[in-house]
């Protein structure tokens, strides 16, 4: 029972965060207006639909991770998400958040993939409709989705600006 409950807590708080997340970037702050400019500003094309496919995503998994429903999949979407930031937002940062490096998304998806691997534990709509799956089968769902996913929207969004020539050398 005590694993069952530090699953739920896990669950409880990375699913609250995303639920968070998601709904600042839906009310919060610039709205979707704000985050869709900020998503175009890292290079992704269709910032407003970027914006909302991201809320839905990080509310959607947020509450899946909560119930524990579909667990292996809510945290794919997770992974996917953390791992778009890190790519697109931090990884140039550095690894430390207080310099907005990727610290932050790499502790939320390795979570992630903890609780694919763990599974969602007792307290969960998952073990309650009895499709629970867990060990290397669920982190590697978790995994491997979140990962293609991750690739899937760059190959179709991401068109990062090209460096333009500098007018002085080209005069040269």
């Amino acid at each position: 029972m005590d694993t069952d409950i530090a699953l739920l807590l896990l669950r409880l708080v990375v699913g609250g965060t995303m639920i968070a997340h998601g709904v600042n970037h839906w009310i919060g702050g610039g709205k979707i207006a704000g985050t869709a400019g900020w998503f175009s500003s890292l290079g992704l094309r269709n910032g407003v639909l970027q914006a909302w496919l991201s809320v839905i995503t990080e509310i959607g998994a947020g509450v899946l991770l909560v119930v524990g429903l579909l667990t292996p999949l809510a945290a794919a979407a997770v992974i996917s998400v953390m791992l778009v930031a890190a790519l697109l937002a931090h990884r140039k940062n550095g690894f430390f958040v207080m310099k907005d490096g990727y610290e932050y998304v790499l502790v939320l998806g390795v979570v992630c993939v903890a609780i694919g691997i763990l599974g969602p534990g007792a307290l969960s709509l998952d073990r309650a409709a009895d499709i629970e799956i867990t060990g290397w089968t669920g982190g590697a769902i978790a995994l491997v989705v979140g990962v293609l996913a991750t690739a899937a929207l760059l190959a179709v969004f991401w068109r990062p600006a090209t460096p333009k020539a500098d007018s002085a050398s080209a005069d040269s």
